[in-house]
């Protein structure tokens, strides 16, 4: 050793971006362990299958994730304070959301957490990704209950609904009543400063009831009232800003059709593969009823509710459960591929761009008082008496 050099000691540090990372690739393994008995059955399915049909599922899919992110950033377009971003960009976080929403069993909390995370750098605060979120969900759960009535109508016109399942009809009209009302619910609530303050109140007590609960009386808070409370003003804002500029809201409405359009695609490629093609209806109505089942478990219900509306309708039971665990086979190895790389590159690139928006708010700030600088002295220089010759 050198003298003057001393031995560089190794420390071992735990951060939040490392823990994120490893819990999710246990998440990977416990998913992808779950679905393996349907991954061997889908594996031998494949033999029934038009494999060229199949292979129109990957640009599907990525057109599929591609509308899902102009949902967000067509709306993020027409906001002045957001940073801009490439079709590129809109892709790999697409990807990303789509990979943690598959990764994390939390219906959905889990994606919205992180797509708050990865927005931020674009200037957007929490409670407007909320917003955006709670958005798209809702575009494109009244168009999947919208297209399962269309379905509905033509499966009656051709005489095509059994007796025993006349049932659905009622379902659907109440299935889109109930969004309807939740909906009309959640902007009656956030287009009003008192309600939306009432409200926030009333999650800071339930906070701090369930960390008392969990901590055993050791802690109060985790969050504080002020940030709580910020985060619904912000979704105050977004929606009164959406109720007073309804043409931002087009674009995005429009691409949420085009998501749910895409999503029933996905399903129909592998009917047509298999050489069903009636399929179409039977699966816009059995995806909008199954889509109950996925909001309530991740795992499971969503096929098996699909698959079951299928059968309800007259569709053998052989093919209903090759369709939805074909389909859901592929979309999970399809999600893992293409989302696990991007999303490992964001967390552990985050300090990166991070450093980088500090320099340029650092750089915007130094700009600034040069240029307030320069006023002061050209207004000092003017204010001086001349010298008397």
């Amino acid at each position: 050793m050198v003298k003057g050099q001393e031995k560089k000691k190794f420390k071992f540090r735990i951060t939040v971006r490392g823990v994120l990372m490893v819990l999710t690739a246990i998440l990977v393994g416990v998913v992808i362990y779950q679905n393996w008995p349907d991954m061997v059955e889908a594996f031998y399915d494949l033999k029934k299958a038009n494999a060229f049909v199949l292979l129109l599922l990957i640009p599907e899919q990525l057109a599929m994730y591609f509308a899902c992110g102009q949902i967000f950033f067509s709306y993020l377009r027409t906001r002045k304070n957001v940073k801009k971003f490439t079709n590129g960009e809109i892709l790999k976080i697409s990807t990303e959301l789509n990979f943690v929403n598959h990764a994390v069993p939390a219906g959905g909390v889990g994606g919205l957490a992180y797509l708050t995370y990865r927005l931020k750098p674009y200037n957007v605060t929490a409670g407007q990704a909320s917003f955006l979120y709670l958005f798209r969900y809702g575009i494109t759960t009244i168009f999947n209950y919208l297209q399962a009535l269309v379905a509905i109508i033509i499966l009656l016109i051709f005489n095509k609904i059994p007796e025993g399942a006349m049932w659905i009809i009622p379902v659907a009209l109440l299935m889109n009543m109930g969004v309807g009302f939740m909906l009309w619910l959640i902007i009656f609530v956030a287009s009003s400063e008192k309600r939306i303050d009432k409200f926030a109140k009333l999650v800071v007590r339930i906070e701090s009831r369930l960390i008392k609960i969990i901590t055993f009386g050791h802690k109060k808070r985790v969050i504080s009232d002020e940030k709580i409370r910020s985060y619904f003003t912000d979704i105050h804002a977004s929606v009164v800003m959406m109720k007073s500029n309804k043409k931002a809201l087009i674009k995005p409405a429009l691409w949420g059709i085009v998501y749910s359009l895409f999503e029933v695609g996905t399903y129909y490629l592998v009917g047509i593969s298999l050489g069903r093609w009636e399929l179409l209806p039977y699966i816009m109505v059995g995806e909008a009823i199954g889509s109950v089942f996925d909001g309530i478990v991740p795992y499971g219900l969503y096929e098996l509710g699909m698959a079951g509306v299928m059968v309800a309708l007259g569709v053998d039971a052989a093919t209903a459960a090759i369709v939805t665990v074909m389909t859901r086979v592929f979309t999970l190895i399809f999600t893992v591929a293409s989302g696990v790389v991007p999303y490992y590159q964001a967390l552990s690139g985050r300090k990166v761009s991070d450093d980088a928006e500090r320099n340029d708010n650092y750089e915007e700030d130094t700009e600034s008082r040069f240029e307030e600088s320069k006023k002061r002295n050209k207004k000092q220089h003017k204010e001086e008496p001349k010298e008397i010759e």
